[in-house]
């Protein structure tokens, strides 16, 4: 942790306002669809409805009183042995460069290796708006493996990074 994060509590339960507040967040962004964010809730929901039965894992970044700065969302894959997916990783805008992200993504690294995960996959947008994503992943010792051309819409290519541990 470095000072901008060393009061940051992290968090693996979803608790009932969750699905709401991860709306919020992805929403407020900037950089997903309307209906990635609806997803990003009903990933949410499927989470506090079903717990581990549902796949879908969470980390919340919390400040000190209370409020979610940024959550990931990740699962094993199905069909797959020891394979990951990270499917949404988000930090509220205003807290955003402060590391926050960093923390996000070391403890779901941890979380997938405790499960018995051996590689991470994330998938990502190539649209400009995303090079500060995809410059993050690259930071975090991602590496670009894939690229699907024209994936999410014309000229917005879908980008596989991967980890392996």
């Amino acid at each position: 942790m470095n000072n901008k994060t060393e009061n940051i509590i992290l968090r693996d339960l979803i608790i009932p306002g969750d699905p709401q507040i991860i709306r919020g967040i992805s929403n407020s962004t900037g950089f997903f669809y309307a209906d990635e964010v609806d997803v990003t809730e009903k990933l949410a929901k499927e989470c506090l409805d079903k717990g581990e039965a549902s796949g879908y894992y969470f980390i919340f970044a919390d400040a000190p009183d209370g409020r979610t700065l940024g959550y990931s969302c990740f699962g094993p894959i199905p069909c797959t042995r020891r394979s990951f997916s990270v499917y949404w990783l988000a930090v509220d805008p205003d807290h955003q460069g402060k590391g926050i992200g960093k923390l996000l993504i070391a403890e779901t690294e941890k979380k997938v290796i405790e499960m018995g995960g051996k590689t991470i996959y994330i998938d990502t947008a190539s649209r400009p708006l995303y090079e500060p994503t995809r410059q993050f992943y690259l930071r975090c010792s991602y590496v670009s493996e894939a690229q699907f051309k024209d994936y999410y819409d014309i000229g917005d290519d879908k980008i596989v990074y991967v980890k392996r541990f």
